[in-house]
């Protein structure tokens, strides 16, 4: 029963990077179970999901939208802005950019806010 319990939360804490994976792992059952079940963890898991799922469907929003876009209106993405340069250009560019701003927002979170409370777990331990 146990080593599936450690094949689950070995799937969950692989779907993204966690360094409490290598800490929690190496833990007798019991401070294992004790963790697993803290308010803390719980939180932190959930946090960490909620970012992750909000800036993906952000994401998700913005390109099928162009590609909505591109589907029923081409005509408006082929407005020119120059003599070289047409709306979809620019929004294609602008997307790429949304999606490194989305990156860098979640990269700032996870580096001020989510490594910091993973800190305050690790203390605990």
């Amino acid at each position: 029963m146990l080593s599936f319990f450690y094949q689950i939360l070995d799937s969950l804490l692989n779907i993204y990077h966690n360094p409490l994976k290598q800490f929690i792992l190496i833990m007798d059952s019991a401070k294992t179970h004790e963790i697993l079940q803290s308010a803390e963890f719980k939180k932190l898991v959930k946090t960490r999901w909620n970012i992750s799922l909000s800036f993906t469907f952000v994401m998700l929003f913005v390109y099928i939208g162009f590609l909505l876009v591109i589907a029923y209106n081409k005509d408006f993405l082929k407005m020119p802005l120059g003599d070289s340069i047409n709306l979809a250009i620019v929004v294609g560019l602008g997307i790429i950019f949304f999606s490194w701003l989305i990156t860098g927002l979640y990269v700032y979170w996870a580096n001020n806010y989510y490594d910091s409370d993973v800190h305050e777990i690790k203390k605990k331990l």
